[in-house]
């Protein structure tokens, strides 16, 4: 058993770190007050090839294994979570396209993705239908060579950018199980009828946008639905969002380093009773039991990684470690609010940024309380040990 990266998962997470140093860290807290979409660390995010995690070689990608994947998501993270996210939607679809697109469907837009000249996104969640995605209402109707598409997606990641954006639609609203009329399409930038209506305001996670879109009787080609069989649409997002769930951990992972960092730093510079309250057994403790969930959170997703890169099923593994890792984040960032104490408030530090970034890991890619039900059934099912 070996708890240590590779020489090339360390080569790796030393070029993001030092990337994330150069380039994130001097403008992270001015361009997200600022809602400044972050151009100039996309361009070098595209620079290190890392639009290409997961894109197969042959297509121009890296074909990264997914702890290596989890490092360059922690790594981000620690500087600016936002920017992250910019990455994390567009790995997942990438990789949902390389899994289960056609082979012209893969040579048409895998190069071009691997290289950021292209970027993506995926269409699941409608204001009616979140963690029950078979609520959808979106539809496609065949009409020849063409599905036309009406409906309604919100809380859309690189929704502007996306080229295709994958959008998951009921080609057969009437089917039983509802799955089973479930597909996949993807829509290209400019197909008619295809609207991005308004940026949604958030709390944090500022950086990429976050959009709602419209499709109004936008005609697709049929030639767009992944795979060319209908049918498989929930199983493909599913199957995506499963990979998700460990770059949503290894996110909060790198947040709630950043926060025990910060924490550290404080209580050592920072003087009360004339010394500095890293002194005081009550900081102590906070410290202690920040490294405590940093580290634990750390293993438990690198693990989820390593078992996702073993193949077969890691539902269970992915939902423990984002479940774990979202909560000890949010966690970390409002104990060092506390040691920080008046200072921990003010914009003019790091750690208020990361207090309002951890609500996002515990809601998206499935909330944690929904990860819980999964986790337990396949626990119950007999699909995973533990012990």
């Amino acid at each position: 058993m070996d708890f240590e990266l590779s020489d090339e998962q360390r080569l790796l997470r030393d070029t993001i770190r030092s990337f994330v140093d150069t380039e994130i860290r001097p403008v992270a807290r001015e361009w997200e007050a600022a809602g400044r979409y972050p151009d100039e660390i996309v361009a070098t995010m595209s620079a290190l090839g890392l639009f290409g995690l997961l894109v197969p070689e042959e297509y121009g990608g890296m074909s990264a294994d997914m702890v290596s994947l989890a490092v360059v998501f922690e790594e981000i993270s620690r500087g600016w979570m936002g920017v992250a996210g910019i990455l994390g939607s567009h790995t997942l679809s990438t990789w949902m396209i390389a899994e289960y697109g056609t082979p012209e469907q893969r040579r048409a837009y895998l190069p071009d993705l691997a290289t950021g000249a292209r970027r993506t996104g995926i269409g699941l969640t409608e204001p009616g239908a979140g963690s029950d995605l078979q609520s959808i209402a979106t539809t496609a109707r065949r009409d020849g060579d063409s599905y036309v598409v009406s409906g309604r997606k919100t809380w859309i990641t690189n929704a502007r950018h996306a080229d295709p954006l994958p959008v998951l639609v009921k080609t057969d609203p009437a089917a039983t199980p509802r799955h089973a009329g479930m597909s996949i399409l993807l829509v290209e930038q400019g197909t008619p009828g295809f609207e991005v209506v308004r940026d949604l305001p958030k709390l944090g996670y500022r950086g990429p946008e976050t959009c709602e879109l419209v499709l109004d009787e936008a005609r697709v080609p049929a030639a767009s639905l992944l795979g060319g069989v209908e049918g498989r649409g929930l199983q493909q997002a599913l199957s995506a969002l499963e990979k998700g769930r460990i770059n949503v951990a290894a996110r909060a992972v790198g947040v709630a380093q950043e926060a025990y960092d910060q924490a550290l730093r404080y209580a050592g510079q920072r003087e009360a009773f004339g010394q500095p309250i890293s002194g005081f057994q009550a900081v102590q403790m906070k410290l202690a039991d920040m490294a405590i969930k940093v580290q634990a959170a750390r293993l438990l997703t690198y693990w989820a990684a390593s078992r996702a890169d073993a193949g077969g099923r890691a539902d269970l593994e992915s939902g423990l470690a984002k479940v774990y890792a979202s909560e000890a984040a949010q966690e970390c960032a409002l104990t060092a609010m506390q040691v920080h104490g008046g200072y921990g408030y003010s914009k003019e530090f790091t750690v208020e940024r990361l207090y309002r970034d951890t609500p996002l890991m515990v809601i998206g890619e499935g909330t944690n309380d929904i990860l819980r039900t999964v986790i337990a059934r396949a626990l119950i099912a007999g699909r995973g040990a533990i012990g």
